[in-house]
């Protein structure tokens, strides 16, 4: 079994096309085919044991209450006992 020094340079691979070739390449018809965009794919692309679901999903929005308030840093609507402060927007996880 012969060892192969993998730190030494390699010799470059080099493909030489005659000319011929390099007509022939040029003018063969090329495919009519237009690029495709990923997030088309991604359309398309179904994953084993996924449910498909064709409704649309619906959620009843409930109106902001009394005792809440919006976190002005996370925008979260909490409860007003886990406001960080007494008069500040600001939930505990935030401050």
């Amino acid at each position: 079994m012969a060892t192969t020094d993998y730190d030494a340079p390699r010799a470059a691979a080099v493909e030489e096309d005659s000319l011929e070739e390099l007509k022939a390449r040029r003018a063969a018809p090329r495919s009519g085919a237009a690029d495709v965009d990923d997030a088309d794919l991604a359309e398309v692309f179904e994953l084993p044991g996924a449910e498909q679901l064709d409704g649309e999903l619906s959620v009843a929005v409930i109106p902001m209450q009394a005792d809440e308030f919006r976190c002005s840093r996370c925008y979260l609507v909490h409860h007003r006992s886990q406001r960080a402060a007494a008069g500040i927007d600001v939930c505990r996880d935030c401050a």
